[in-house]
């Protein structure tokens, strides 16, 4: 069916209501907009769902979102009745639409006689991991785009164990969902009441008692500036300090509630500057010694540090390195470092948090990116245990010290930031001086992302072939540095070009490559699994800054020319 096609049967459909139907006779007098929103249905992937708010079968709505509720039902019915019994939670950001959507999802659930909770104001993403686990639900839903444009929103998909669902059951879910023909045909009224249960007190109590046990000590004096960014987790947060103990904590009181327009922002997201400019006027008045920024829906957390001279703002791999140092070296000094410990990262996660880990003893195992390879390391664990869980990251502002979520957690590790923090401001430091003695120990790791974004139908080819082209074509050297090595996670192959052999890579597939240099350099190339993006990762190792900082960009600028003159 062409997209003319589609928009044609979405006007004629008699049940389509009056704001689609205005809005789809503009959108049609413009041919470009018009195919974009309806040349395909909106990509229900491993992770669920994402994109921009508006009318057709390409874009977020009542719609879209009624037909991937109806799938998911569809597989949980498939699953039996103490499926349907165990239910489903659903929890929200605060985005545009996000409460209606998850309202819309709750009644398509109820009405297909599958128990349903759902929370009645915003909750952020681990608390409804974690709520998928302490309720025994069989399914998870969160409503939410984690950091993107204000225009955007989505749905991601958890499983029984609280994680995303791995490859193998999304596939299954995914099936389910393509086979819900017409998304305007879904009715989801005149259910039984009793399935749709409003959650809200008891489990976020529940949820702050197990955060609360990431501490390794009881608060200590330290000023902090914290925001939310117009995001779900501000109240959770300052309940959980105040609770701790934490109480030269200053808030942005123009960011705690929860706002869809994001209005003091312009992008609610932690890895960038812009979104700690009102955090940083409030930590110069208040002469704070950290500051703190979460994602819209509390997954993400940034720190910026007092280096004596400005806010230093800390990349994910860097946080990550002065977690893993404090957890390790805390449990070390406590005696509670387990020989069967274990922490996590991805494949595009520097190395620097591995060198920590293994000073302690303690090994890092590497997973695809995505949290949900994380989880899923867990779910196997929890079967057959074979490994203590003491940290799991990724370079993209991600962390989980606990497992009783089984998503990254930002309030737990904002805690313990905060923790860290304060323990070693007793020692007359902060956080910006425990990474240079990291760097001055281990070398210096340092990393970079270049994201490029390509819109719509075209950029989406766009991607496909260069990735196409990479793997028929692939890159000998970078910066006159050779490269020696393969990996690509399509093909499950490991290549050494210097010595001519082969092995395969026991991770599952993705559209995934990355080139090893003989100088220990790494570049990873991926498409975006949530955005019309191709990302270029690059990571170095240095004797000294000045040295990591000129390496870095001259790899960067190399790999760059390399891929565009293609």
């Amino acid at each position: 069916m062409s997209w003319k096609e589609r928009i044609k049967r979405w006007l004629d459909h008699e049940g389509l209501d009056d704001e689609t139907r205005q809005s789809l006779n503009v959108l049609k007098e413009d041919e470009k907009l018009a195919e974009d929103a309806f040349y395909q249905d909106l990509v229900f992937g491993t992770g669920g769902m994402r994109g921009e708010i508006g009318p057709g079968t390409n874009r977020m709505n009542v719609y879209t979102v009624r037909k991937a509720s109806q799938g998911i039902a569809d597989y949980i019915k498939h699953n039996g009745v103490q499926a349907m019994a165990r239910g489903i939670v659903i929890a929200y950001d605060s985005r545009r639409m996000s409460p209606e959507f998850a309202e819309e999802a709750a009644r398509t659930f109820a009405a297909n006689g599958i128990h349903t909770y759902l929370y009645s104001s915003t909750r952020t993403t681990p608390q409804l991991s974690f709520s998928v686990r302490y309720l025994n639900a069989f399914m998870g839903i969160v409503i939410t785009a984690s950091h993107n444009p204000p225009e955007y929103n989505g749905y991601k998909v958890y499983a029984e164990d609280g994680a995303q669902l791995n490859l193998e059951d999304a596939d299954r879910v995914i099936d389910y969902v393509s086979r819900v023909e017409d998304e305007l045909a879904i009715v989801n009224e005149g259910f039984d009441e009793s399935l749709l249960v409003r959650i809200d007190e008891k489990l976020d109590e529940a949820y702050l008692a197990n955060v609360l046990t990431v501490q390794e000590h009881d608060a200590r004096p330290i000023s902090a500036v914290f925001t939310p960014l117009h995001g779900a987790s501000g109240a959770t947060v300052k309940r959980l300090l105040d609770h701790a103990g934490y109480d030269q904590i200053t808030y942005v009181t123009e960011q705690m509630e929860p706002n869809g327009e994001f209005p003091t922002v312009s992008s609610p997201n932690p890895e960038e500057a812009e979104a700690f400019e009102l955090a940083e006027e409030y930590g110069r008045k208040s002469e704070a010694d950290l500051l703190i920024a979460i994602d819209p829906d509390g997954d993400r957390v940034g720190i910026a540090v007092w280096s004596g001279r400005h806010y230093e703002l800390l990349s994910g791999n860097q946080t990550g390195a002065i977690l893993i140092e404090y957890l390790m070296s805390q449990k070390q000094i406590k005696d509670t470092l387990p020989a069967n410990g274990r922490i996590f990262k991805t494949i595009v996660t520097s190395e620097f948090g591995r060198v920590v880990a293994e000073s302690y003893g303690i090994g890092c195992e590497d997973v695809l990116t995505g949290f949900k390879f994380i989880g899923e390391k867990l779910r196997h664990n929890d079967a057959d245990p074979q490994f203590e869980f003491l940290f799991g990251y990724e370079e993209s502002y991600g962390y989980l010290i606990k497992d009783f979520a089984r998503d990254k957690d930002a309030v737990q590790a904002t805690l313990l930031l905060v923790e860290a923090a304060s323990f070693y401001k007793k020692q007359g430091k902060n956080l910006y001086d425990i990474l240079i003695e990291l760097y001055n120990r281990f070398g210096w790791y340092r990393e970079s992302l270049v994201s490029v974004t390509k819109k719509g139908i075209e950029g989406a080819r766009e991607i496909t072939a260069l990735l196409e082209d990479l793997r028929k074509q692939p890159v000998q050297a970078l910066a006159g540095i050779a490269v020696v090595s393969i990996e690509d996670y399509e093909t499950q192959n490991r290549s050494f070009v210097d010595l001519g052999t082969n092995e395969k890579i026991e991770l599952p597939q993705s559209n995934v490559i990355k080139y090893f240099l003989e100088d220990g350099s790494w570049v990873c190339v991926r498409p975006s699994g949530t955005e019309p993006k191709v990302k270029y990762y690059f990571g170095i190792t240095a004797a000294t800054q000045q040295e990591s900082d000129e390496k870095l960009e001259l790899l960067k600028k190399s790999f760059l020319e390399e891929v565009n003159s293609r």
